[in-house]
């Protein structure tokens, strides 16, 4: 679990550092607000009703703090925002929810920057 959580903060750690703050690093958490991608992952997460409400504002919170951070690009503040999102998600979910979500979003981020690499070779 460690390391899953380890490989997320690395991943956008390194995103951020190569240059400003980079919109695109961040757009996983974005997507997590969307009703057919929150209502999938609640299914996936096998999550209850008090639990997906929880992971709702969660996120919406999430996405106000990254919203913030970008438009002034405060990398600092969006990685905030990132651990913002982690540790509540952490302290809502079961152990074994919480892995299925770390999963959930390095599958995603992975599948974004392979699409990133893609387009740009």
């Amino acid at each position: 679990m460690k390391k899953i959580f380890s490989l997320v903060v690395i991943l956008v750690a390194f995103g951020a550092s190569v240059s400003a703050v980079n919109s695109s690093d961040y757009t996983v958490f974005y997507k997590l607000n969307n009703e057919t991608t929150f209502n999938s992952l609640v299914r996936y997460l096998d999550a209850d009703y008090t639990q997906a409400d929880q992971l709702k504002y969660v996120f919406s919170l999430t996405e106000n703090k990254l919203k913030t951070a970008l438009k002034a690009d405060n990398g600092v503040a969006a990685e905030k925002a990132l651990k913002f999102n982690l540790g509540n998600a952490k302290s809502i979910l079961s152990d074994s929810q919480y892995k299925k979500y770390l999963t959930a979003l390095n599958v995603t981020i992975n599948r974004e920057k392979e699409t990133f690499i893609a387009e740009n070779k």
